[in-house]
């Protein structure tokens, strides 16, 4: 995929309060994946390997893992599984960078090729789930996620 681009990418920067071996974690393994999205997964966090995760009991979001570089980036593919869907299965890419930082690791997030239709409810899921990220790192549970009842589904919605 392209550089990172206004026009089709999401981008988002945080801090999360834990070092980068823990937070890569929340990315590539299924039960820690499931403390900060969806309420089903299936993580194989290798080159070629799957990533799947049902965020709002309806919509399945499907992909494949392109890098993993423990524990400094993650490269995987993101769309929707179904007929219909404005972003299908593998049609865009999300690429995680994990840098040191005082205090915790510097996330940066990356979601190219995104169409415009869906851009927006895309930084406000990212926006949502980042700060679940943090919560989880430091050991506070939030209880169920507001965006998994699809009456909700503004963040990762179609």
């Amino acid at each position: 995929m392209s550089s990172p681009s206004p026009s089709d990418s999401v981008i988002k920067r945080v801090v999360i309060s834990a070092p980068p071996e823990h937070v890569f974690k929340f990315f590539t393994e299924t039960s820690m994946l499931l403390q900060w999205i969806g309420t089903e997964a299936e993580v194989d966090a290798r080159p070629g390997g799957v990533f799947r995760v049902v965020p709002n009991r309806v919509d399945v979001i499907r992909g494949i893992f392109r890098e993993v570089d423990p524990p400094h980036r993650i490269v995987f593919t993101w769309g929707f599984e179904g007929d219909g869907q404005a972003l299908p299965p593998g049609g865009s890419e999300v690429e995680i960078t994990l840098t040191p930082v005082p205090g915790g690791t510097e996330v940066t997030l990356v979601h190219r090729a995104l169409p415009p239709s869906i851009r927006d409810d895309h930084a406000r899921g990212w926006d949502h789930y980042l700060a679940r990220i943090d919560a989880a790192a430091m050991g506070r549970s939030q209880g169920p996620d507001s965006l998994a009842d699809p009456t909700t589904r503004h963040g990762t919605a179609r």
